[in-house]
């Protein structure tokens, strides 16, 4: 930054801190706005001396004289008017400035100013191309040859298991198998209780043989009667002891 740009800083600097800072609010007016910055006039730098003044409304509002190429000024509100919102027109020299600005209270900017003699440039508006000429429709054309088949793609990703189906209907009951081969012998049963004896027989009559036969006779079925009667006992104590076994 220059020398001159710098002093014209500072001037718009001490310009704002040297507004009063406090006053009534009912009597205190609208702040001024501040502007500065370089100037110059037909692509020149502004020679020390020039004027440059702000208009609005057609009406001058503000006027400084250019010093090492910058200026500065405040722009304040006349008591009963109101420059709120409206456009600033700045000249140097008897050139017209391309910029302009919008007054707003304890407003302002550095405004660099070029202006040129007469009336400003006029900004090209740019001239829109013709629009495009769009010609008849033409005869389809004949149908292409059929291409090759394209490159496969790539194999997609394994997808998810299915829900199990539903149980299938019964099959058909199927035929006889063979017969299956006798099974081996089976363990021999435990032995039975031992039977009752028998009642004894009747004594067959006596032989020819004469008394003592008879009374031999005798003799002999008693002996029977009794190993008839041991063996009862004994066929019935077998049983009784099969039984606590």
């Amino acid at each position: 930054m220059t020398k001159a740009k710098l002093m014209a800083l500072m001037v718009v600097m001490v310009m704002l801190l040297g507004l009063p800072a406090m006053v009534l609010a009912q009597a205190q007016p609208p702040r001024p706005a501040v502007f500065g910055g370089s100037a110059t006039l037909d692509a020149v730098t502004a020679a020390n001396g020039t004027s440059v003044t702000a208009t609005i409304d057609g009406v001058l509002a503000a006027t400084a004289t250019v010093s090492g190429g910058q200026y500065a000024f405040t722009i304040a509100q006349p008591p009963g008017s109101s420059y709120q919102g409206k456009e600033i027109t700045f000249k140097v020299g008897t050139g017209t400035a391309t910029q302009t600005a919008t007054w707003t209270a304890s407003g302002g900017a550095v405004l660099n100013l070029t202006a040129v003699t007469g009336p400003p440039p006029a900004i090209a508006t740019p001239v829109p191309p013709p629009p495009p000429v769009v010609g008849e429709r033409g005869a389809q054309g004949d149908t292409g040859a059929k291409g090759g088949p394209g490159v496969p793609g790539p194999s997609g990703a394994k997808g998810d298991k299915g829900d199990g189906g539903s149980a299938g209907a019964s099959g058909a009951k199927g035929g006889q198998g063979d017969k299956g081969d006798a099974g081996s012998a089976g363990p021999a049963g435990a032995a039975g209780p031992a039977g009752a004896a028998g009642s004894a027989g009747p004594i067959g009559p006596a032989g020819a043989e004469g008394a003592a036969a008879a009374v031999s006779g005798g003799l002999m079925g008693i002996i029977g009667l009794i190993v008839a009667v041991v063996a009862l006992i004994a066929a019935g104590g077998a049983i009784v002891m099969g039984g606590r076994r």
